[in-house]
């Protein structure tokens, strides 16, 4: 797992590979997201600043796997819209995905996203 640092803070952990990683953290649509995204008022991403992508540590995995297994069960429920599902990235046909190798990846923002975030999606 790898992590997204942005000015010291830790922001995404994304379950892929280090290419996967530098592929879809570096993509200039997750740059725009992360610009528009606030966290406490402020921009995840100044759009200067270095993007780290780094080695996840111990913290870090577990807290994805948290997340991931509260997602799952969540998915248990009937299902009721909720803003909270744009923080997670995830794939729902697996199989296939794996196939093609790159789209297997599911990210987990470890920063609390604003719900007006500015974000169209």
């Amino acid at each position: 797992m790898f992590t997204l640092e942005i000015d010291g803070v830790a922001i995404a952990v994304i379950n892929g590979s280090e290419e996967v990683a530098r592929d879809l953290f570096t993509c200039d649509g997750f740059k725009d997201d992360i610009q528009a995204m606030k966290s406490d008022g402020k921009v995840l991403w100044n759009g200067t600043s270095p993007l780290k992508i780094r080695a996840a540590t111990e913290e870090e995995t577990e807290i994805f796997e948290d997340a991931l297994a509260e997602d799952d069960s969540e998915e248990d429920e009937p299902f009721e819209p909720d803003a909270r599902h744009a923080e997670t990235a995830s794939n729902d046909d697996e199989e296939e995905d794996d196939e093609e190798g790159e789209d297997d990846a599911d990210i987990v923002f470890l920063v609390d996203i604003d719900e007006d975030a500015g974000l169209d999606s």
